[in-house]
């Protein structure tokens, strides 16, 4: 088990910071002690196969690909298989057995990457999606998680699209009837961005693409001005023109090779999608895309891969090595200590932060490996390297020879080679859930 305390946090940093490469700027003499601007893009419901730079063929995704081309991608990073528990541990560093397993809630004296950076003298803001609580009964919750401004659609309250329902900043907006709500959260991060270009800036962007209509409401939310409901590929297509714009503004500004661009998905991508809504009932259809020439259906909701493999690139021009593939394991809860230690911030006192700074990687170092990542959900689990996965059950997968899970070890068909990665993973579980009192 992998647990990184303040202190051997700040220790670590103390002993790699003189070396760290981002503060120089690609093959020029010219030094900056800037700390880096974050923008960090996570898309909803957008599984490895959807991006073009994984081998996807079903989306036209360029931004992104370019991203991809010009920085680095990772090959191995691993989500809850649904929104709410992957947006509690990718803000905190921690699993979700150490915070909540209540949906849709975080505890309000949970520590997330937003208080660390805007500790540390960041500009903060988020737009997009907060599925942390209704909003409509404590309307500057975000801010209270540690967002100076925020944009956010009223999860379970109103639409996302369409005549969206938009809280900013504690109150309702009354200018966004005839409004796109991605077009929305998207200005007003550039609009962030924009105002805090003298300043160092985390813009956080949970999009609301590319999610399906929420399908929850009392009221079904209104088609577009066409009559009709967005399908999966052009909801795809609209959040690579976002992260486009989102480019196009720092480039605009100056600020692209100070700034850390990351791009991840929540969880996978759907199995079946909204199409229409007939007689008051909303219908779904299959969802499949082709990836490296084969067909495969989403797996959101499932702790399966299609479930919880989910895309990561990182661009940063100069410091980021261009065109370059990380095949490292990175876990959801990686992303605070990651981003604590490119900003120098201190991380949260007094708890255990699970997650694995991925910092060096990032910026083309060795690091500190992962050797598994965990996640879970409603009482489930699995514990993975990169080739095993153990779920909670004791199947166990061979995910080299079997990445669709078909034929799993059992204690009864285990070879001397599955026995022994079963043990592995079991003692790993075994000290993950120890409690705190119970760990040396």
């Amino acid at each position: 088990m992998f647990i990184q305390n303040r202190r051997e946090f700040l220790r670590t940093m103390a002993l790699s910071t003189a070396a760290m490469p981002f503060l120089t700027c690609g093959n020029s003499s010219r030094r900056s002690d800037r700390l880096p601007n974050i923008v960090f893009i996570m898309a909803d419901d957008v599984g490895l196969e959807v991006l073009g730079c994984y081998g996807g063929t079903s989306y036209h995704t360029p931004n992104l690909d370019r991203l991809a081309e010009t920085g680095v991608k990772f090959t191995h990073c691993y989500s809850a298989p649904v929104c709410s528990p992957s947006r509690v541990k990718i803000m905190t560093g921690r699993y979700i057995f150490r915070t909540t397993e209540e949906w849709g809630t975080i505890p309000p004296d949970e520590k997330t990457f937003g208080h660390v950076l805007k500790s540390a003298g960041y500009a903060t803001a988020l737009a997009g999606k907060w599925q942390m609580t209704l909003l409509k009964n404590d309307p500057l919750h975000v801010r209270k998680m540690g967002f100076h401004e925020n944009c956010c659609f009223g999860w379970h309250e109103g639409p996302r699209y369409y005549n969206p329902l938009i809280w900013q900043n504690g109150e309702i907006r009354k200018d966004v009837k005839d409004r796109y709500g991605p077009d929305v959260f998207c200005d007003f991060i550039i609009d962030f961005m924009r105002q805090n270009k003298e300043n160092t800036f985390l813009a956080y962007y949970p999009m609301a693409l590319a999610h399906e209509i929420s399908n929850d409401l009392k009221t079904p939310p209104p088609p577009g001005p066409d009559g009709r409901y967005q399908t999966y590929k052009e909801l795809i297509e609209i959040m690579d023109k976002k992260v486009g714009r989102i480019i196009q503004t720092l480039d605009g500004l100056g600020l692209r090779e100070n700034t850390l661009i990351l791009f991840t998905g929540d969880n996978g991508t759907p199995k079946h999608f909204i199409t229409k809504v007939e007689n008051g009932k909303y219908i779904r259809t299959p969802l499949f895309s082709f990836l490296n020439g084969k067909k495969v259906q989403g797996g959101k909701g499932e702790l399966t891969d299609a479930g919880t493999h989910v895309p990561l690139i990182a661009n940063w021009p100069g410091r980021v090595p261009s065109d370059s593939v990380c095949d490292d394991l990175i876990d959801f809860s990686d992303f605070l200590p990651t981003l604590t230690e490119l900003t120098r911030a201190d991380l949260p006192a007094d708890v255990i932060i699970d997650g694995r700074s991925f910092a060096p990687q990032l910026l083309g170092r060795t690091g500190n490996p992962r050797e598994w990542v965990y996640t879970q959900w409603e009482g489930k689990h699995w514990i993975r390297t990169k080739r095993w996965k153990l779920y909670h059950n004791q199947m166990l997968y061979d995910m080299i020879h079997d990445p669709f899970e078909k034929t799993p070890f059992t204690r009864k068909s285990d070879t001397p080679e599955s026995s022994k990665a079963r043990e592995k993973l079991n003692n790993w579980l075994s000290n993950l859930l120890k409690k705190p009192e119970e760990l040396t």
